[in-house]
């Protein structure tokens, strides 16, 4: 470690504030954690019991995000990865569509796939080729508009967007109206061809422990909530202070710093149902989409598809507003689930609301550069809400504010 030894603070045990916290301990810096939860990951977690593993919401890790070797042992992980398509139940029929440069199992039945012309499965096939040159650089300056939009004016038709892009896209954006930027559609479709869907063996928790195992125990404060940071002094909730040379908040920041403008961040939401089936699966681990407007339920999987020696439980995601109870949701999910695909659920075993899920964000960009998460002299700011919703902004935008403080040190600037 570094002799010149700062006090510094970070608020949030999230996957921004874990990185942010392992990239200054291997500049040689020590410093603190404070989350108000009682586990790290923030949004990313999961619940492991009598042996089921469910995630707070239907999260995946997409293998192909650029900062994963940084800062990951991916082997460790022992992903578990998605196929390369998805089965869409459309008018009572079942449509296996996806990508058969990476998987020929898929090149006849999304050929005849009835959710779009031939044409439209070209322009699939021309829009992967021409993202996988487009630079990230390139992708995150280019004008945005909507994604329904740039998927109007690339020629896919009516059928197409409303039968693939967006459920599938949906179940990614958790919105249902494709108004997500088309900088963050052509970022996600690129990494998409690039690599995989894959969640670890154990859950989406491990990538936070994961990062929390490479830190001192004694520098995560869990069960600590922050209530302000006012200049060197972050405030407790019950009231104790510490004294902080730099400070990285690694949250939304309106609610801790004073005469900030409140953020009143929007946030997407989802609400996650398991239920346990008597299906078997689809025997491939293949996410299920519903294409009919009419019906709450977006996407669905099989636990026993993904991870080993799974019982047979089916994840059914929900993105749609609605005013039901927990009674009357569970009730018109099974109902739709049976009618839409034939898959009988029978016990629930566990319902998730995810009231801030992903944050809606007007215009998005691919990272923070370090000297623009300084919001004081010595407050830093961090977390994927900073630039777009994914994993890999999280990390991006953790690390480059530790590289911000860490600069600030080396200059010789201590308050």
């Amino acid at each position: 470690m570094n002799e010149n030894q700062p006090n510094i603070t970070i608020i949030g045990a999230g996957v921004s504030g874990l990185v942010a916290a392992v990239t200054l301990q291997n500049a040689g810096y020590k410093s603190t954690i404070y989350d108000a939860n009682a586990f790290v990951g923030g949004r990313v977690t999961s619940d492991v019991a009598n042996g089921l593993i469910m995630d707070h919401g239907f999260q995946v890790l997409l293998d192909a995000y650029p900062a994963l070797e940084e800062f990951l042992d991916i082997e460790a992980l022992k992903l578990c990865k998605f196929v390369p398509g998805s089965m869409i139940f459309k008018d009572r029929k079942i449509h296996r569509l996806g990508d058969p440069r990476r998987d020929s199992s898929f090149l006849w039945s999304t050929i005849i796939a009835g959710v779009g012309s031939l044409k439209d499965k070209w322009l699939v096939f021309s829009l992967s080729r021409k993202l996988k040159l487009k630079s990230l650089q390139d992708i995150f300056s280019s004008p945005e508009t909507t994604t329904k939009t740039y998927l109007e004016n690339y020629g896919f038709s009516t059928k197409m967007i409303s039968s693939f892009f967006m459920p599938f896209y949906a179940g990614i954006f958790l919105e249902t109206e494709l108004a997500t930027s088309s900088r963050m559609f052509e970022f996600v479709f690129k990494m998409f061809t690039e690599g995989n869907a894959t969640i670890p063996a154990v859950g989406i928790k491990a990538i936070p422990e994961q990062l929390a195992a490479q830190l001192p125990a004694d520098s995560l404060k869990l069960k600590q909530k922050v209530n302000s940071v006012v200049g060197n002094e972050v405030t407790l909730e019950n009231g104790d202070t510490v004294k902080s040379d730099f400070t990285i908040i690694a949250t939304p920041a309106g609610d801790l710093v004073p005469n900030l403008p409140k953020e009143n961040m929007l946030w997407h939401q989802v609400t996650v149902l398991y239920f346990e089936t008597d299906h078997t699966g689809f025997d491939e681990a293949i996410i299920g989409l519903i294409a009919n407007e009419d019906v709450l339920i977006n996407n669905f999987h099989f636990l026993q598809d993904v991870f080993d020696n799974h019982r047979n439980v089916v994840s059914v995601s929900v993105i749609k507003k609605h005013t039901l109870n927990d009674q009357k949701l569970t009730e018109r999910v099974i109902k739709e689930l049976r009618e839409e695909t034939g898959i009988v659920a029978t016990d629930l075993i566990k319902l998730y609301h995810i009231n801030k899920a992903l944050p809606q964000l007007e215009s998005i960009n691919y990272c923070m550069t370090a000297s623009e998460t300084q919001l004081t002299e010595n407050v830093f700011l961090a977390g994927d809400h900073l630039s777009n919703g994914s994993l890999n902004a999280a990390m991006l935008n953790g690390k480059a504010a530790a590289q911000a403080v860490i600069s600030k040190i080396e200059s010789g600037v201590l308050l």
